[in-house]
């Protein structure tokens, strides 16, 4: 599948950003949560789009759907994917694989609240996040993918957060 229409609509984007750098700060599209019993949640977009999560069964939910932590991961992985497409369409690479599995560690001690041996609070984020990437394109070397996807994972927003210390606003209002 080509990839110029996308290389296409990209220096489109980036003529108008160069002319007007202003215009690429933009509110993103919030995701709304609902409650919907036990550990069950209703994430929707403004869309339409609705994705359940659920906890497994050995942390009260029923286990049959994904869990919040996955969606983090196939977040991560799908924006580093998107961003490395993304590269490559810009400069004239033809991807015919990729494949990017994030993974992570978590203690399920920091999602209760728990404390270490020494008391201090368990961390209740996930721990060693990582990335996995298969690429292949042909006429590409090695060396140029590499960069490629390194390029590509820099730019990546949500790998960009993971990385560096995001500041979370949090603001409760009591029903």
């Amino acid at each position: 599948m080509s990839q110029l229409p996308l290389a296409q609509a990209l220096q489109r984007v980036q003529t108008v950003l160069e002319r007007r750098p202003d215009t690429g700060l933009h509110d993103d599209a919030p995701a709304s949560v609902r409650w919907s019993g036990g550990t069950r949640m209703l994430a929707s977009h403004a869309n339409g789009t609705v994705l359940p999560t659920d906890m497994p069964a050995e942390l009260g939910g029923t286990g049959d759907q994904v869990t919040p932590g996955w969606l983090f991961r196939a977040g991560l992985a799908s924006c580093a994917a998107t961003s490395i497409t993304m590269a490559a369409a810009a400069q004239g690479i033809e991807l015919t694989l990729l494949e990017v599995k994030a993974s992570s560690r978590s203690d399920t001690r920091g999602l209760l609240g728990m404390a270490d041996a020494d008391g201090q609070p368990v961390y209740a984020g996930p721990g060693d996040v990582a990335l996995a990437v298969r690429i292949a394109a042909p006429g590409a070397s090695p060396e140029r993918l590499c960069e490629l996807v390194q390029t590509g994972v820099q730019c990546s927003p949500i790998p960009s957060a993971v990385r560096t210390i995001t500041p979370l606003a949090l603001d409760i209002e009591i029903a």
